[in-house]
């Protein structure tokens, strides 16, 4: 009698090619049955149910991003510390050990705090939380204006703000 086995990595690659397979599959039955009526509206950019305003092409300050970055870090990291209160909340786990296993979670949990710590630190002195302040640029433009009048429209403007909040 001749007996095959598939491996686990056998199994691993069923698991992965019926999956694709599956997807595929949902996809084009989607694509076949659903009606397609693009229109002006359809095809334009979606921002958040509203009107799309100049290009996709905008600024971006990168602070953002390192912001995000760095959230998600320590966002990842903290959700480790939800699995080990729950094991130390185990009273029997920590009284059949005599409470070995609470100091031990303790020891645990500070020196994943430091290392956290020292993590923030690093980000810290190197720079990646503070805020990048944009040069201001200046034009050599002349203007046929002089600076004077813009100076007083500027205190109009303000005067009126100023009176519009006292109202």
């Amino acid at each position: 009698m001749y007996h095959t086995q598939l491996s686990s990595f056998g199994e691993i690659l069923l698991f992965v090619v019926g999956a694709m397979l599956f997807m595929a599959v949902a996809l084009l039955v989607a694509k076949l049955i659903r009606p397609s009526r693009p229109n002006q509206e359809k095809l334009t950019t979606y921002e958040c149910g509203e009107d799309p305003t100049g290009t996709a092409w905008g600024q971006f300050n990168p602070r953002f991003y390192i912001i995000a970055l760095i959230f998600v870090l320590f966002d990842v990291e903290i959700v480790f510390l939800f699995p080990w209160a729950t094991v130390f909340g185990n009273a029997d786990l920590v009284e059949s050990t005599n409470g070995l296993w609470g100091w031990f979670a303790v020891a645990e949990m500070f020196i994943f705090i430091v290392i956290l710590s020292i993590g923030l630190a690093y980000a810290w002195a190197k720079g990646f939380l503070d805020w990048i302040k944009p040069t201001a640029e200046t034009t050599a433009y002349k203007s046929p204006i002089p600076k004077e009048l813009y100076t007083q429209v500027n205190q109009r403007h303000s005067k009126s703000i100023a009176t519009k909040e006292q109202l």
